[in-house]
């Protein structure tokens, strides 16, 4: 199989949008992959799933499913029969009957991540300053202020309901552990991507890889790839 038959399907996370894949969906473009976004309403677990699930439904062949931080939890939720391998990009990973929440409280917080709660409208926004500081510390000034700028809430409901039997239990995954990652502990991504059993890549990246080092993303996706479909 060449990547012309190989669709990717890129998740993004709480407070970012598709836009956040932009520099990786080029480079897998260019290396002839058929690269999609797939848009979360980040309203509930359930309607998350649901919306993925649209997407994949207007895919022909097979996916590899990529998910970003909080997206892990959603590519693990789905079950389309199309979904053949996962890819985690400092993503979650709760096993079945732990909610979001229960992994990304498991340590302690770095000293620098935001407080996190809900507004009157019952919303999770991220501090402005915590774009700069903990979600993409490493980007551009430019870069940071976007992703500012394009932020999209999160409601408990996506991190509060326990999960079911998560789709890395029964398909390949591979994980890449953001060791700067001022968001989800170094730790809680080590233990998380120790117990999927997948196969680890660990860089000194921040919370945001897609955003800041696309390449490592890029070639952790081509290699997942490539594995899969090279063993069918």
């Amino acid at each position: 199989m060449t990547s012309e038959n190989i669709n990717v399907v890129l998740v993004p996370g709480a407070w970012a949008d598709g836009s956040s894949w932009a520099k990786v969906i080029t480079q897998l473009q260019s290396k002839g992959f058929n690269t999609v976004t797939s848009p979360i309403p980040l309203t509930s677990y359930t309607d998350d799933i649901a919306a993925l699930d649209r997407t994949l439904d207007r895919i022909d062949g097979p996916v590899l499913l990529v998910g970003h931080a909080y997206a892990g939890a959603v590519i693990g939720g789905t079950r389309s029969e199309k979904v053949k391998a996962l890819v985690y990009i400092a993503a979650l990973a709760p096993d079945e009957g732990e909610t979001v929440a229960d992994v990304f409280y498991r340590a302690a917080p770095h000293p620098i991540a935001p407080t996190l709660a809900p507004d009157r409208h019952d919303l999770i926004w991220l501090p402005e300053e915590a774009f700069a500081n903990a979600f993409a510390q490493h980007a551009t000034t430019q870069e940071q202020a976007l992703l500012a700028a394009l932020q999209r809430p999160i409601s408990p409901a996506c991190i509060t309901v326990p999960v079911s039997r998560p789709r890395w239990k029964d398909l390949p995954s591979w994980y890449l552990i953001a060791e700067e990652d001022r968001m989800i502990p170094h730790a809680t991504q080590e233990f998380m991507a120790g117990r999927m059993h997948a196969q680890r890549r660990a860089f000194p990246v921040d919370h945001t890889p897609s955003v800041t080092a696309p390449g490592l993303v890029t070639d952790l996706i081509v290699q997942a790839a490539r594995e899969i479909w090279h063993a069918r």
